[in-house]
C-alpha cells in the first residue's frame, strides 16, 4: 500500500505580526528560487530550512553539489531528520555507480527508440555546456549536423554490438572516414571505425540472408524482378538494412565530404564531451560499472547526492551533473502519481551551474509530477551567464516565471534587487506637501496627494540581516508567492530565517 501524501500538508509556518501563514506541499511543488549575495545567509538560512522540511516530510530527492562542503551539510541535514539511511552518495571511491548508457538503453519511452533517448541526453548536456561558454550558435545547421553525427554513431554501435559504450562512440568519431581516406583498406590496416562498420555490415548481411532463406520461391523471384517490392520486403522484415544504408550514406557521402573547418567544429562538440567521460572518476561512476542506483529510487524516499563539486571537478563535474539531472527529470515525469504520489525534490545550491535548455519546459509541469524544485543562486546575471549571455533574456525570464515562490536575501546586485522590487510591485503612497509663510501675515498649509511608488525600494536589499553572531543568527529575506497571499492579504512578506547556532 502506497503512503499517502496530502498536498495541503503544512511544511513551514511563516510568522508575522499579523499572524502565521503556511507553506504546504502544494506550494513546494510549484518551485522555490532563492537569491542572495555572498554571505547573505541564503544557504544556511532559507536554503537549510527548505532542505530540512522536505526531508522531515519524507520526500525523496536529488542534490547537486557546487562546493566541497555540501556533502557534509546534507549528511548533517539527514541526521537531524532521521533520514541518513536514505542518503545515497555517488562519489569517487564510493560503492555506488550509475551507468547512463545502460540505463537509457533499457528505458525506451513509447515509440521513441533507444538511440533517440541517448541522443537527447547527450545533446542536452553538450548544448548546456555550449550555452555556458557562449559558444552555441542559433544556426540550425550546427544543431542538425551534431544530431546526425550522434544518431549515426549510436546506430552504428547498436548494429554492430547491440549496445553502445563511451569508448566505442569516441573511437568511431575520431576515426570516421575523411576526404583522403582510402575506401578499400587491408584487413590489418583497419581502424576503429572500419572494424565496427564491417561488424555491423556482417550482422545486417546475416539478417538479410536469413530473410532470403525464409522467402518462398515465388517471393524470391518477385524480389529479383521488382526492386521496389524487394526494398519494401527489406523495410518490413529486415529494417536494419535500411538503417545501415542510411549510416553508410552519412559517413561516406555527407560527413566525409564536409570541409575540414566545419567537420572539426561538429566533431569536437561530440568528441570533447566523450573524452571527458572517459576520464576517471567519471568513467568509473557513470560509464563502466553496472548501476547500483537509479533515479526511480527517489520514489521510495532515497536522496541521491552527486558529490562531484563544480569547484573541484570544474567542467566535467558540471556536465555529468547536468546529464544526471536531465535523466532524473525525465524519470520523475514518467511516474504514475496514482501509483506512487511521494513528492520528490530537486535541490541545487549555486544552481546556475546546473541549468539546461529544457528546465523551463520541465518546471512548467513539475507540479503535476510532484517535483519540488529549490534553486539557490547569488543573482540573476549568474543565470544570464550560464544560459547564453546576451541572448538569454527571455530564457531567464521564462525559467524564473515557472518558480512560484521567490526569496530575496541581502544583495548588492542591482539587476536582482530591481527585479525583486518590480516583482513585489507598487502601491499608492501619501505625498504630503507643507508650506509656511512668515512676514506680514503668518500662514501655513498642508496638502496631501497620492503617487504610485515601489513598495520596497531596490536600495533596501543590501542592508538586510545576514545572520551570524552579530545578527543573533537571524537572516532576513523577502518571500514573494505566486497565487497565494499571506495572512494580511499581500503576496510578499519579510521573514526572519534562523540559522543553526554553533
Amino acid at each position: 500500500m502506497q503512503e499517502h501524501f496530502d498536498l495541503d500538508k503544512i511544511l513551514i509556518n511563516f510568522p508575522s505580526s499579523q499572524g502565521t501563514s503556511n507553506f504546504t506541499i502544494r506550494d513546494a511543488v510549484e518551485g522555490v528560487q532563492i537569491f542572495g549575495g555572498i554571505g547573505s545567509g541564503k544557504s544556511s538560512g532559507s536554503g537549510r530550512l527548505f532542505a530540512c522540511k522536505y526531508l522531515a516530510a519524507g520526500f525523496g530527492g536529488l542534490v547537486h553539489t557546487a562546493k566541497a562542503d555540501e556533502k557534509n551539510a546534507w549528511i548533517e541535514y539527514c541526521k537531524e531528520n532521521n533520514r541518513l539511511n536514505d542518503l545515497i552518495i555517488i562519489e569517487p571511491g564510493g560503492p555506488h555507480a550509475f551507468n547512463f548508457l545502460e540505463y537509457e538503453s533499457g528505458n525506451r519511452i513509447g515509440d521513441i527508440s533507444i538511440t533517440e533517448n541517448i541522443v537527447q541526453v547527450l545533446k542536452t548536456v553538450i548544448r548546456a555546456s555550449e550555452e555556458k561558454s557562449g559558444g552555441k550558435s542559433d544556426d540550425p545547421f550546427w544543431e542538425t549536423a551534431l544530431d546526425m553525427l550522434i544518431f549515426n554513431t549510436l546506430d552504428l554501435c547498436q548494429l554492430a554490438y547491440g549496445k553502445a559504450s563511451v569508448e566505442q562512440l569516441y573511437n568511431i568519431v575520431m576515426t570516421a572516414p575523411k576526404k583522403d581516406t582510402n575506401p578499400i583498406e587491408k584487413e590489418n590496416d583497419k581502424n576503429s571505425f572500419s572494424f565496427v562498420f564491417d561488424k555491423a555490415y556482417k550482422n545486417v548481411k546475416q539478417e538479410i540472408d536469413l530473410l532470403n532463406e525464409r522467402l518462398s520461391a515465388d517471393e524470391l523471384s518477385k524480389c529479383r524482378d521488382d526492386d521496389d517490392y524487394y526494398n519494401q520486403v527489406l523495410a518490413e522484415k529486415a529494417p536494419s538494412s535500411k538503417l545501415f544504408e542510411s549510416i553508410h550514406q552519412f559517413f561516406f557521402e555527407n560527413y566525409k565530404n564536409l570541409s575540414e573547418k566545419t567537420r572539426s567544429i561538429i566533431e569536437f562538440s561530440f568528441s570533447g564531451f566523450l573524452f571527458r567521460l572517459l576520464k576517471d572518476p567519471v568513467y568509473s561512476l557513470f560509464c563502466s560499472k553496472a548501476s547500483t542506483v537509479v533515479p526511480e529510487d527517489c520514489f521510495t524516499g532515497k536522496i541521491l547526492l552527486i558529490n562531484l563539486p563544480v569547484k573541484l571537478y570544474h567542467k566535467v563535474g558540471r556536465d555529468i551533473q547536468v546529464m544526471f539531472k536531465y535523466i532524473w527529470q525525465r524519470a520523475m515525469e514518467k511516474r504514475d502519481i496514482a501509483m506512487n504520489g511521494r513528492p520528490v525534490f530537486l535541490y541545487a545550491d549555486e544552481s546556475q551551474h546546473f541549468i539546461h535548455e529544457y528546465d523551463a519546459e520541465y518546471q512548467a509541469t513539475a507540479r503535476s509530477s510532484r517535483i519540488a524544485t529549490v534553486y539557490i543562486s547569488q543573482n540573476i546575471p549568474n543565470y544570464h551567464a550560464n544560459m547564453g549571455g546576451a541572448n538569454s533574456e527571455y530564457k531567464v525570464k521564462s525559467f524564473l516565471g515557472t518558480l512560484g515562490t521567490k526569496i530575496f536575501h541581502a544583495n548588492a546586485d542591482i539587476e536582482t534587487n530591481k527585479y525583486a522590487s518590480d516583482l513585489i510591485g507598487e502601491a499608492y503612497m501619501e505625498d504630503v506637501h507643507r508650506s509656511r509663510q512668515i512676514g506680514g501675515d503668518f500662514s501655513k498649509g498642508e496638502s496631501v496627494s497620492y503617487k504610485l511608488e515601489k513598495i520596497i525600494r531596490p536600495e533596501e536589499f543590501p542592508g538586510m540581516l545576514t545572520g551570524g553572531p552579530g545578527n543573533n543568527y537571524e537572516v532576513e529575506g523577502y518571500v514573494h508567492r505566486q497565487g497565494k497571499t499571506f495572512i494580511d492579504g499581500s503576496v510578499f512578506r519579510k521573514i526572519i530565517f534562523r540559522q543553526k547556532t554553533p
